[in-house]
Parts: C-alpha cells; structure tokens; sequence
C-alpha cells in the first residue's frame, strides 16, 4: 500500500515537472554547463601537470645529490680518508633509493598526466557533437515554429473569410475594368471618325490651296493643279462613296462649295 502512495506521489510531481519542462531552454542551459566544464578540466589537468613538475624537479635534485656523493666519496678515498668516504657511502645509497622512488612516481605522474589530456579530447570531441546536435535541433525548432505560424495564417485564410473576401474584391474590380472598356470602345463607335477625316483632309485641300495662291502671287507656280490637291479630291470621292446617297450628295455639295471659293 505504501509503495503505492508513493509510486501514485512520484507520478504526480513527475507530471508537473515534465509539464513546466521547456526542452529549447534545457538544451540552451545544456551548451552552457557543457562549456562551462572546459574550464575545470584544465584545471585539474594543470593541477595533475604540476604534480608531474614537482617530482620530475625532485628526481633531478635526488640525481644531481647522488652526482655530487660520488665525487665526494671519490676525493675522499683519493685523501685516504675511508671514514669519511664510508659515511658519503651511506648518504649515497638513500639518495639512490630516493632517485629510483621518485623516477617511479615520474612515471605514474606522466602516465596520469597522458590519461588526463585523452579524457580532455574525448570530452571535448563529446562536447562538440552534443552542442552541434542541440543547435541543430534548436534550429530545427525554429524553423518548425515558423513553418507553423505560417500554417496558421494560411489556415485563417479560409477560416475568418479572408480568401472569399480577396476573391470577391477581385472580382469587382475585373468587372469594373472590364465596364470601363466597354464604355470606351461604346464612345468611339458613337463618333463619326469618316467624317471628321472628311474635314481634316478638307483643312489640308484649303491650306494647299492657300500655298498655291502665293506660289502664283510670287511667280513661282504654274497654274496646274496640285497633285497633292488631286490626291486629296480622289480621296475625298472615295469616301463620300461608302456613305448614303444623302449624306453623299451634302458631302460632294460642301466640297464643291469649298473648290468654288
């Protein structure tokens, strides 16, 4: 019953606890502490290369000691001075023993010191692929969260009436174009474009003439008819063809009427 109670308690606050979980900040504060941990690593390895200092620095004082011992117990036999060479002797032998114990620990100090750096480059290999992998993911969220948002606007297109709303405007405003068109090309057909040309090419028989009456003022014509003014006749006849025989009889009377004057 107890273990019940307790499983039913561990449930529940494992609810929460996963609820209030946000997985983008937890992989945020991941790369931090992973960071965070390349500071202590080197720490402890330059507090394991000291150590390696340390007694490398002690067996070359226990080397340089022993060096020292032989040249005295040398000098000392050399002066036949064996009782001093004797107590040399002793002397020699603990710094012998001294020499081979901190080589031994050098060795240990070295093989701690080659263990610690390969623990650093596969942590620091570790590292590197986890926080790669968590930016990736925290990208891929990103992405996801506006892949989203614009799946939701595309959605409300449709939801709040903003796709028939587009459609109907367009609409309205084709057919107002279309309306405007046809007004247009109604307004043209409404003029009467013949006999405006009538009168313009009636203008320039007039200005013509007009020309020709000063050439011949100034003696510089002969009294012929223009061709540009023939041209203009014949056109004017032709035109007044395709008309009806009462728009054709007012036409060629206007047209007289002007060659008279």
């Amino acid at each position: 019953m107890w273990n019940r109670f307790v499983r039913a308690i561990k449930s529940l606050f494992g609810g929460v606890v996963s609820s209030m979980e946000d997985p983008k900040l937890i992989l945020e504060q991941n790369i931090r502490e992973l960071n965070d941990q390349v500071p202590k690593m080197n720490e402890n390895i330059a507090t394991v290369k000291a150590n390696l200092v340390m007694i490398r620095k002690e067996r070359q004082k226990y080397e340089k000691l022993e060096a020292e011992l032989v040249n005295k117990i040398k000098a000392a036999i050399n002066a036949n001075r064996d009782d001093i060479a004797e107590s040399y002797a002793l002397q020699l032998e603990k710094a012998r023993e001294n020499v081979v114990s901190t080589a031994e620990q050098e060795r240990f100090a070295e093989q701690a010191y080659d263990k610690s750096l390969q623990v650093k480059r596969a942590f620091m290999r570790e590292k590197d692929r986890k926080i790669r992998e968590a930016r990736e993911a925290l990208q891929a969220h990103e992405r996801a969260k506006w892949q989203a948002k614009i799946a939701d606007t595309l959605e409300q297109f449709e939801v709040t009436g903003l796709d028939a709303t587009h459609k109907e405007m367009v609409n309205r405003l084709n057919e107002k174009t279309a309306m405007s068109e046809a007004r247009m090309e109604i307004a043209l057909d409404s003029v009467d474009t013949k006999t405006l040309e009538i009168e313009i090419d009636a203008e320039k028989m007039r200005a013509s003439d007009l020309v020709s009456q000063f050439k011949r003022e100034m003696g510089k014509a002969a009294d012929a008819p223009a061709p540009a003014k023939e041209q203009a006749t014949r056109k004017i006849d032709i035109s007044l063809e395709s008309d009806s025989p009462a728009e054709d009889e007012a036409a060629r009377s206007k047209t007289i009427g002007r060659q008279k004057e």
